[in-house]
């Protein structure tokens, strides 16, 4: 009761000043009344109601361009009047009034809602009739919250031509709102597509606090989050604010990119204090709030700060506007304010020509013209117009102009004027404009708010500031083509760059991708900062190969010498030298040397799992019966020379059972026994070395420890054998003396596998193959070069050292020697 008492007190101030103002601009009888709110003067201080003397709008100061607005609305009712067809035999009227600030916008909302001079908030609708059938404006979303309630108690309807905020998209809140410009998430969608287009992605976001900049900042928020645009700074505006404060920090993180969210009087405070405290080289992205100010472009010192880039509404010129506004400044009606100090309907124009009213900034002035033309074609419609009159039996009501709007669909200067369903424009384009030199806001692109959301901007119009370049504005520069991006902090714009190692790659194909490395697959190889992964050469020692031919043919040849070896034994195999080497065993030697050598011919070609079994398995196995004869041959000379004396039983014993064969033959079980479990439990596969070739794939056999453990330490232990006894026969008669002999095989074989060992060691290329055949060769080759070739020369080129009696000296010297 107390809230709606004020009201009443504050309706008849209003009515009792009303009626001392004369017939003015702001007022026009008609058959049906339209309401206009404009802020043609603007009350930057919001305490100032606080003293008198600036008690009225009058004292505030003057916008130009919301006056060329308000001018706008009375040239639109003018000329529909005027016309024939629109509204033919029904005339308009207006009732505008200033809301220079919140505390006087009550007054015009009172007159709006009465009948009658009565306000009634708890009667139904349709008692109390306002003789307003629409309401053009405010101009700002603020204003706007606080307007829509009202006007919806009485269904009003209202048509802003500046309100964007996305909150009166919502019908449920705000059913009788509609607007004739952009709302902001239109305008947040181009301002976003000018950052993308010019790879600017570390920006600030200075926005005006209250209801619309709070909007923008939500909605720019929400629209980079699926962008590699970065929010470096946020600061709201107001009267309070430290310029300087907000340039400090906008330098300190380096932000190239400014973007203003804020009205014309917010933004001229804000560019006037950056060209005063010599901010430079910066770009200004304007909202359609701002881009076309007259004022600042104007200033001689404007370049210093940087670009301006903008978004406004396309341009259409209005004819008639302009010999409007001469014809009305003579034929001024402005009132003295201090005579009216209550009177919200009095301006302070007389400082403004007609040249600078037609001359102010345009911005909003179609959408006032459109929404003008949008309730005259309603009331077209509900007063079912046509043939040059309208329905005079028909009494239109303000809730019937709001179905008609709803369903606008009319084409006004080339330009579609409909609404969709949540009161905004269905249609429109806006354009990208850029501050020139010479003070002018040049068109240099445009926008199409569709579906098809298609950018244009000429880039080649734009004079940057920075040496003709396009300006930069990151946090990080881009990497290098096969750098990675590793985050230093919270945004995705801030990064170091990272190689990527060889062995991996990175693309660009995703947002995602530029933040890691992936590795190449196994059979794949890049180096170091690629792109992509490129196919690794396989390789493997073929046949063909000069090194394998060779091998291959020295395998040969030792089978070829064995068999040599093999005829001349028997030939001679009832000599002394023969029986002194091991008589039948011999045989059994030559005869392992030649199937160990079937091992060497399944190092060469692609290896399989069979190749791997057959490289180890045939050497491993008859290697061990070669050992096993020369550990028993070791010990029969020693055993006869030095232990038989003494140990006759054991002679006898040894002589009886046939020891040696008896020892080989445990030996060859032992190992192939050995072998069997080892290649059962964990068979050798092929291999495939990829680590120290980054650029190869050498196929291989793994020598498996686990299955070769056993039989190499069984080989190792026959060796350690053989060599201590052909050493303890070293001082043995000379033809007896293969102790000798065997001594020096063994160390040529120890030599050998060292050599390979330490090559198998330290390199890791493909002919390894080679050098393992090579040193399996080496080790037969040993046995039959040294043991067996020096009988033969014997045999062939001594023969009178192959006799009994040659023999039987030597034995004697050696027994005359011991007993000395």
């Amino acid at each position: 009761m107390k809230h709606f008492l004020v009201s009443l007190c504050l309706l008849g101030m209003f009515i009792h000043a009303l009626a001392q103002c004369s017939a003015s601009e702001f007022r026009l009888e008609g058959d049906y009344l339209l309401g206009g709110l404009f802020g043609i003067h603007h009350d930057s201080d919001p305490d100032s109601h606080d003293r008198p003397e600036a008690a009225d709008c009058a004292s505030k100061p003057l916008i130009s361009s919301s006056y060329r607005r308000f001018q706008l609305m009375r040239f639109a009712v003018d000329e529909i009047n005027n016309s024939t067809n629109l509204l033919p035999n029904v005339s308009l009227g207006y009732e505008i009034f200033d809301q220079c600030s919140d505390t006087h916008n009550f007054p015009g909302l009172f007159y709006f809602v009465s009948a009658n001079g009565l306000v009634q908030p708890w009667g139904e609708p349709h008692e109390n009739l306002s003789k307003v059938m629409a309401v053009v404006g405010p101009y700002t979303s603020s204003k706007a919250l606080t307007v829509a309630p009202l006007l919806m108690m009485n269904q009003i309807p209202m048509i802003s031509y500046g309100a964007a905020s996305s909150a009166f998209s919502i019908k449920q809140k705000f059913p009788y709102f509609l607007r004739t410009v952009q709302p902001n998430k239109d305008v947040i969608e181009l301002i976003v597509a000018i950052l993308l287009h010019f790879d600017w992605h570390w920006v600030a976001f200075l926005y005006i606090s209250d209801v619309y900049g709070n909007n923008g900042l939500e909605l720019f928020m929400k629209k980079i989050k699926s962008t590699q645009i970065c929010l470096a700074y946020i600061k709201g505006l107001n009267q309070y604010t430290n310029h300087s404060q907000i340039f400090k920090q906008i330098n300190a993180h380096r932000i190239g990119a400014i973007i203003v969210f804020a009205p014309e009087w917010t933004a001229e405070a804000l560019i006037e204090s950056a060209i005063n405290q010599n901010v430079t080289n910066k770009v200004w992205i304007a909202s359609d709030a701002w881009s076309l100010n007259k004022n600042l472009p104007r200033n001689t010192r404007i370049r210093n700060i940087g670009t301006v880039i903008g978004v406004s509404e396309k341009r259409v010129t209005i004819p008639g506007f302009s010999d409007f506004i001469h014809f009305s400044r003579r034929r001024t009606h402005c009132e003295n304010a201090s005579q009216n100090i209550h009177c919200n309907q009095v301006c302070n124009c007389s400082s403004l020509s007609a040249e600078d009213v037609v001359a102010a900034d345009p911005s909003f002035n179609f959408p006032v013209y459109s929404a003008v033309y949008a309730i005259a074609h309603a009331l077209h419609n509900a007063l079912q117009c046509g043939s040059g009159r309208c329905n005079d039996n028909i009494t239109v009501f303000p809730h019937m102009l709001l179905a008609e709007l709803k369903k606008s669909d009319f084409t006004l200067l080339n330009q579609s004027i409909r609404f969709d369903e949540n009161g905004d424009p269905d249609v429109g384009s806006y354009s990208v404009v850029f501050w020139n030199h010479t003070g002018h806001a040049e068109e240099i692109g445009f926008y199409h708010f569709d579906r098809s959301a298609k950018l244009f901007i000429n880039n080649s119009q734009i004079k940057w500031h920075k040496d003709g370049e396009v300006p930069t504005s990151v946090c990080s520069k881009e990497c290098l083509v096969g750098f990675v991006k590793k985050y230093t902090g919270t945004q995705q714009c801030c990064f170091d760059c990272e190689i990527c190692p060889g062995g991996s790659y990175v693309t660009h194909n995703t947002t995602e991708d530029a933040y890691r490395c992936f590795d190449c697959k196994e059979t794949e190889w890049s180096a170091a900062g690629s792109t992509s992964c490129n196919l690794r050469s396989v390789e493997y020692i073929p046949f063909t190969d000069t090194g394998a031919i060779l091998i291959m043919l020295g395998a040969w040849a030792l089978v070829g010498f064995t068999l040599a070896v093999s005829v001349l034994f028997a030939i001679n195999y009832n000599t002394p030298v023969v029986r002194s080497a091991g008589g039948p065993m011999c045989f059994l030697i030559l005869v392992c040397l030649s199937l160990c050598s079937i091992s060497v011919f399944f190092y060469f070609g692609e290896p399989t799992t069979s190749f791997c079994i057959l490289r180890f398995l045939p050497f491993l196995l008859f290697y061990t019966v070669c050992l096993a004869c020369f550990v028993v041959r070791s010990f029969q000379i020693v055993f006869i020379f030095k232990i038989a004396a003494k140990f006759p039983k054991l002679h006898s014993w040894w002589m009886k059972y046939h020891g040696q064969w008896l020892v080989i033959t445990v030996a060859f079980g032992i190992q192939a026994l050995l072998l069997l479990i080892g290649y059962t439990c964990s068979p050798p596969d092929t291999f495939k070395e990829t680590v120290w070739y980054p650029d190869k794939i050498i196929l291989g056999c793994d020598l498996n420890l686990k299955a070769t453990a056993g039989p190499l330490l069984f080989l190792l232990s026959l060796c350690f054998l053989c060599f201590i006894f052909s050493y303890m026969g070293k001082d043995l008669p000379k033809n007896y003396n293969e102790a000798k002999a065997i001594t020096f095989c063994l160390l040529l074989l120890i030599l050998t596998w060292i050599i390979f060992a330490t090559t198998y060691v330290l390199y890791h290329g493909k002919y390894i193959p080679i050098l393992n055949a090579l040193a399996i060769l080496s080790s037969l080759y040993s046995f039959l070069v040294w043991y067996f070739l020096p009988k033969c020369y014997i045999m062939i080129f001594q023969s009178y050292k192959n006799t009994q009696e040659y023999f039987q000296g030597l034995i004697q010297n050696y027994t005359k020697t011991i007993s000395q």
